[in-house]
């Protein structure tokens, strides 16, 4: 509701500090260079962030580097936390998304890869798989509204068009060998062949031209208009030029020739209507498919890490020390580090530490192995403390009894642990759902993946809401079912 008020409270989107000066916060992806990104001295630099550094100069702001999630961009422009877009923003496709400046930068879409791939035209793509970043003019270019025909058939001959959160990723998978190719903007495909010391290379064939602009939130006219006057000061008096030499784009620039300001001129402000309901079922329709994936990963993982936590927690409590040291470390490993670390290691591990090529199949098993191995350290250690918080009277008893050790832990130590381990079962199973999510570090499209890709392409919040529906429907049946269990179970109660 904060978010909804401010977007709505005011068209200008800049604010004060604490000395009046007024703040221009710029958004922009930090893997994207040479327009915005992070260098060795762990500064913000960038073509795109020098520009908007001498607007603010000359204009007396102070300006705000703000690194975002490019997935949520029109959430942080909406709801005023950023003042604009500026990071090798493609126009094309989004002209009535927002409110433009003139076109400044020309760009091309390209293809990478390998540099002993057998690729050498695009139409040797075809039964490949391509890889782009997620809501990027490079997934336009290919499945967009405006996507040229010529484009739409190269993308239905792929074996599989693949979305990644950053160019960093994508360029793991070409190395290892999970994808074949990489769509991207000719001028960062320059910089990171550049900068991998010749493993990849360019085809000389474009995908599709394009035009780089400066996204302002829609009707906000009044910031575009001084940003863009103090930008033709810039171009008049060489300032502009110089910038662009220092980043290696003076013959990319735009800004100033004829044609560069028609987006700007013709902007509108009309936009196709839906009702809430049409488009509350349309966002569903949208991501069943990402529901299903979701789901195949909560089940599977719960399928493997049940049972395997149980195996853990037998070599945890075994007499052998070296076993148990062994299963400590692992333990230890899997709840100190990041799951999608985990995930990463999984999936690329094969190849960087023993060569082995990465199939594109691969993917959906390395998510669901390394789901598992987490969530069974977890639930090893709940079934530890299970067992242990059964009296030892009880298995002395049962040996007095003649019960053998298996009997003693099948009829007796067993359906104990069992009661006792539900509740803080539950709180992982609940967590599971969640963290579902993560399969996306490994490009694979789950639910709330495709809802934030969905939400990116409609500049809308609706299918992030719907997301969070499906989660809150799902974790209730989840916890009315243990429930349910556990008071069923509750016998002696």
């Amino acid at each position: 509701m904060a978010g909804i008020f401010i977007g709505c409270g005011k068209d200008r989107q800049d604010n004060s500090n604490s000395n009046g000066q007024t703040t221009f916060t710029v958004g922009f992806d930090a893997e994207f260079p040479p327009y915005g990104y992070k260098d060795d001295n762990g500064e913000y630099v960038g073509f795109d962030l020098d520009l908007a550094q001498e607007v603010c100069n000359r204009q007396g702001w102070n300006l705000v580097k703000q690194p975002i999630d490019w997935d949520s961009k029109d959430m942080e422009l909406n709801s005023g936390t950023i003042s604009c877009i500026w990071n090798g923003f493609t126009m094309d496709g989004r002209v009535d998304d927002y409110t433009w400046s003139s076109a400044y930068i020309d760009n091309s879409q390209v293809v990478v890869v390998k540099s002993d791939s057998s690729v050498k035209t695009l139409a040797d793509l075809a039964g490949r798989v391509m890889v782009v970043q997620a809501d990027s003019s490079a997934l336009a270019a290919f499945t967009g509204e405006e996507a040229e025909d010529k484009n739409k058939e190269l993308c239905a001959s792929f074996a599989s068009l693949q979305q990644v959160s950053d160019y960093n990723s994508a360029f793991m998978n070409l190395e290892a060998g999970s994808v074949d190719a990489i769509c991207m903007d000719i001028g960062v495909a320059s910089y990171e062949i550049k900068a991998r010391s010749g493993k990849f290379r360019m085809l000389d064939e474009h995908v599709s031209s394009e035009q780089y602009g400066i996204g302002f939130k829609k009707g906000n006219t009044q910031l575009r208009d001084e940003v863009q006057e103090t930008l033709n000061e810039m171009l008049a008096d060489g300032t502009f030029n110089k910038i662009a030499e220092k980043w290696g784009l003076e013959d990319s620039i735009c800004l100033g020739k004829e044609g560069a300001d028609a987006v700007m001129k013709s902007e509108t402000q009309a936009q196709a209507s839906q009702s809430a309901a049409q488009q509350f079922f349309k966002v569903v329709g949208q991501l069943s498919s990402g529901m299903a994936a979701s789901l195949g990963i909560f089940v599977l993982t719960l399928v493997f890490s049940l049972p395997l936590g149980l195996l853990i927690m037998f070599i945890r409590m075994s007499n052998l020390k070296i076993l148990r040291a062994i299963s400590k470390i692992y333990i230890s490993i899997m709840r100190g580090t990041p799951l999608m670390l985990q995930l990463l290691v999984v999936f690329f591990g094969p190849y960087y530490l023993f060569g082995v090529s990465l199939s594109y199949s691969y993917r959906f098993y390395a998510v669901i192995i390394g789901f598992s191995l987490n969530y069974a350290a977890y639930f090893a250690e709940i079934y530890r403390a299970g067992i242990e918080a059964v009296p030892a009277g009880q298995r002395e008893a049962a040996s007095v009894l003649g019960y053998t050790g298996v009997q003693t832990f099948t009829r007796i130590v067993f359906p104990q642990m069992v009661k006792r381990v539900l509740p803080p079962v539950t709180n992982e199973v609940i967590t599971l759902v969640k963290d579902t999510s993560l399969a996306f570090a490994l490009a694979y499209t789950e639910m709330f993946t495709l809802a934030k890709q969905v939400a990116a392409a409609q500049a809308s919040i609706m299918p992030l809401f719907v997301a969070g529906l499906f989660y809150y429907i799902f974790n209730f049946v989840v916890a009315w079912f243990m429930e349910k269990l556990e008071l069923k179970l509750g016998y002696y109660k």
